[in-house]
């Protein structure tokens, strides 16, 4: 069949309903070839693409149509049944017929619909009048098929943020139309997941890694159970420790390892590790969330346990959209102390050459209470969570196409958590010899406050053909600074013996150069290449309480005496050079292999340390080659295999060297030499229609650990770790869906570098992690989904840091939305069954104020809307 493209501007000039539909029934019938050539050449000069509507006729197979064609062109068709069927880039409808009759559609997007009118037809269905489908497929919120007056039928298949597409597939009988609800015609079948986190775009079954993709909508679904992003990373990503229900991030580990987090790929880490990397964004502003699970070098340092990469939302389709969030949320085990509510508000679009994104949120929390309805406190590790603060968020984004071919965007994205509360925790549970839960006490005088403030600037520009390749590039600048909870470090002698609250400023600017070439045609070889560098300052200052009021107050009353330095200003300058090959030896055999080299230098003046020791600052530099190999087999078009080697490496943490340095000690003398990473890795992944898989397997090792022997004492010896990941989605019928994953992890560390292996702690190493889902549409518009995950236990071998035994426990949440107007409400029930019990993290502690309790079951209400 041929496609006539009308001006949607031409016809609502020109044209009424009745006259279009005419000349369509005359086009159909007419006899003469010049008629037809004469319309098709007058309405090919206002033919568009965009905003336009599409009628499909019946080609006649001679010149002239015989009387009997007329009258069964012009009969009446029942349409006996409608049909939806799953197809790989959206779904397939089937209007039944009885009689053979050729069905012939009209076509026209009004909006974010769809229209389809069907002439000279009637809707016969055994069991209704009107038939409806909700939530067909993703991106289609709803089709319906009525009848209309005059022996039409009108079919309305209506998109989520635009208006579907539809192409007519040739049938002798039925009306068989693929819809699609991307934007695009649907051409070929193709469901792949492109991911960038590869620092090229590519499709995740041709990365010979481990790649974990969170789309929006389950960004969206997790936020109504907690706003807390690594809580939840950690319930959908393998390889991640579970939950720490805390603001921290010390003790959630990838594959054992640290993880580089970067926002549109700006590293969101400083010179001195903090764990709070996730605490920069709201995750209400995060379109995806790709994790490349495993040491890389690809963005330089930090990445030994692999690289989460958070993309931000965009201004979408629209020419203009609003969206909006109001909620409350709150604790049920003590509702009246608990109370929080949340707004958000942004409005994004498109017009001609330029798009934007506006927008702005607040979050706010009381306090968090666990099983028996116990107020938690907040500790000087935070393990007890980020209880009574205000979160502000606000993002502005703003995009130029300044060809077809090249881009420049500008974003700018503020986050501050700022923690006031009036409670903190019993110093008196310590005096007991037995393990005990932390407890709240109320009375807290702190001038400054747990707080958290990440400001970023990202220009990118983007060329599509630059030596027949795609250019990216990028300039960014960070501001960030965050405080923590007092500290009573009396005794220990290394920390001056005094009571403290630390800070850390940190600074950055930097820029990524990265061109994807192509060498040989077809895509049989091709080259990603590009050069990093980053300059950063940060330092940790503290401020010194007064000790006799503290503890006349019991630990109440801070009252600040002066300021001191802990770790001395870090001037740090990184610069990396990359190349990457990849070759497609066959249509089912793919190559991946690339080099690394880095260079640093930092420079640190002269300080004196906490316990009085002066130090002697000077320049240190040193650098690091890594390289990696990968390939990946397609045995099917649904199976391939991998398998892979790939170095990562971090850099040394100077500035927690430096803060506990003994007299004499000079910065000349300190060893920098960066910690490197060997990881091996084989897998399988599995795609069909109903059914997708993953499983990995992965051995890791390095010369130089990064384990904690003490909090601020990092023990530099061999390591080696080992684990199974794997993940299955399943879509047993409609409106079902059902997965889960699990998580295997062990390690170990040589101490005395004798070549006889201890068992990491288990801040490092997680216990056994199991997480499952079950997704049902129990009618039109209202979908539920259960999730739980498990712990288990752990009883590492010897004594120490964090080698204590970990006990399991298990967790379920329940999250249920109906749509409701522009909008829909969503209500999430985190720990639905109220189970009493402490996180990993917390089990670790070795004083009870910082043994805190898991929350108990908490809600969250909320109306999302957009118009």
């Amino acid at each position: 069949m041929n496609n006539w493209c009308f001006s949607k501007g031409l016809l609502l000039k020109k044209l009424e309903n009745a006259i279009v539909l005419s000349i369509y029934v005359v086009g159909v019938m007419v006899a003469s070839p010049g008629w037809t050539q004469e319309v098709e050449n007058n309405y090919k000069k206002q033919e568009r693409i965009d905003n336009s509507f599409h009628f499909e006729r019946i080609k006649p197979a001679t010149a002239t149509l015989k009387q009997e064609e007329i009258k069964t062109a012009q009969a009446i068709t029942q349409v006996t049944g409608v049909q939806i069927n799953p197809a790989v880039d959206g779904l397939e409808v089937i209007l039944e017929t009885a009689t053979g009759n050729q069905l012939v559609p009209l076509i026209l997007p009004e909006g974010k619909s769809l229209v389809i009118d069907i002439l000279d037809a009637t809707l016969v269905l055994p069991d209704e009048e009107v038939f409806r489908a909700a939530n067909p497929a993703e991106g289609i919120t709803e089709i319906t098929v009525e009848p209309l007056q005059g022996n039409s039928i009108r079919m309305t298949v209506t998109g989520e943020t635009q208006a579907p597409n539809a192409e007519v597939i040739p049938s002798e009988q039925n009306l068989v139309l693929s819809i699609s609800s991307d934007g695009k015609i649907v051409t070929e079948a193709d469901e792949s997941i492109i991911v960038t986190v590869t620092r090229s775009a590519e499709r995740e079954q041709d990365v010979p890694r481990s790649i974990t993709v969170i789309e929006r909508e389950d960004i969206e679904n997790q936020t109504g159970l907690n706003n807390n992003l690594q809580n939840i990373l950690g319930k959908l990503v393998p390889g991640l420790g579970a939950p720490t229900q805390s603001i921290s991030s010390f003790g959630q580990s990838l594959r054992g390892r640290n993880v580089s987090v970067l926002i549109d790929g700006v590293p969101q880490s400083t010179s001195r590790n903090v764990f709070r990397d996730f605490q920069t964004i709201d995750p209400a502003e995060i379109e995806r969330i790709e994790v490349l699970r495993g040491p890389t070098a690809l963005y330089g340092d930090g990445a030994t346990g692999g690289v989460i990469n958070i993309i931000t939302r965009g201004a979408g389709e629209e020419k203009f959209i609003t969206q909006g969030e109001i909620g409350i949320n709150g604790s049920l085990t003590n509702l009246s102390d608990s109370f929080g509510e949340n707004l958000k508000w942004s409005i994004a679009g498109n017009e001609d050459i330029v798009d934007y994104r506006v927008s702005f949120g607040y979050r706010g929390t009381d306090g968090f209470f666990d099983a028996d309805g116990d107020r938690i406190p907040s500790d000087p590790n935070a393990q007890g969570g980020f209880a009574d603060t205000r979160t502000l968020n606000a993002l502005g984004k703003i995009g130029i196409d300044i060809s077809e071919q090249q881009r420049l965007q500008l974003t700018f994205n503020y986050f501050d958590d700022r923690q006031d509360t009036d409670f903190t925790t019993d110093p008196r549970v310590n005096l007991s010899e037995e393990p005990e839960q932390a407890r709240a006490i109320e009375g807290l005088d702190l001038d400054n406050p747990q707080e958290s403030e990440n400001t970023l600037v990202n220009l990118q520009y983007s060329h599509e053909n630059i030596l027949g390749g795609s250019l990216n590039t990028q300039i960014y600048y960070r501001d960030y600074f965050t405080s923590f909870f007092p500290f009573d470090a009396r005794e220990f002698d290394s920390l001056g013996n005094t009571i403290f609250q630390s800070r850390v400023e940190s600074e950055k600017w930097g820029g990524r150069v990265n061109l994807d070439t192509p060498i040989l045609p077809e895509d049989r070889l091709s080259i990603v290449w590009g050069v990093d560098y980053f300059n950063e300052n940060t330092e940790q200052p503290v401020n010194i309480f007064d000790p006799d009021e503290f503890d006349a107050s019991n630990g109440l009353v801070f009252e600040a005496i002066g300021d001191r330095t802990w770790t001395p200003p870090l001037d740090l300058n990184s610069f990396g050079v990359f190349a990457q090959l990849e070759s497609n030896i066959s249509d089912r055999f793919i190559v991946r292999g690339g080099l690394r080299y880095e260079n640093a230098g930092v420079d640190v003046e002269d300080f004196t340390t906490l316990a009085g020791n002066n130090i002697e600052g000077g320049e240190l530099d040193f650098d690091a080659t890594l390289f990696n190999l990968g390939a990946v087999y397609s045995a099917t078009d649904n199976l391939s295999l991998f398998a892979n080697f790939a170095q990562g490496f971090s850099l040394s943490d100077i500035g927690l060297a430096l803060r506990n340095a003994d007299a004499g000690f000079t910065v000349e003398t300190l060893d920098p030499e960066p910690q490197k990473v060997d990881s091996y890795e084989i897998g399988v992944k599995g795609n069909w229609n109903n059914l997708q898989l993953s499983l990995s397997g992965f051995y890791n090792e390095s010369e130089l650990g990064t384990s904690f022997t003490a909090p601020g004492t990092v023990l530099r010896a061999p390591e080696q770790i080992y684990g199974l990941e794997a993940s299955i989605d399943i879509q047993p019928a409609e409106n079902w869906l059902l997965g889960g994953t699990i998580t295997w992890i062990e390690g170990e560390i040589d101490t005395d570098d004798d070549g006889d292996f201890e068992d990491l702690d288990s801040f490092r190493i997680p216990p056994l992690k199991i997480t499952a889902y079950l997704e049902n549409e129990t009618l039109p518009g209202w979908q539920n989904r259960i999730q739980a995950l498990f712990s288990g236990t752990r009883d590492p071998e010897g004594d120490g840091f964090g080698l204590q035994e970990v006990d399991s426990y298990f967790v379920f949440d329940l999250l249920s939305s109906v749509d409701v107007g522009a909008g829909k409400v969503q209500l999430g029930v985190e720990n639905i069954f109220n189970n009493d019990y402490l996180p990993v993290v917390s089990q670790l502690q070795t004083t009870n104020s910082s043994r805190s309790a898991a929350r108990g079951t908490t809600f969250s209400l909320r109306y999302l809307f957009e118009f």
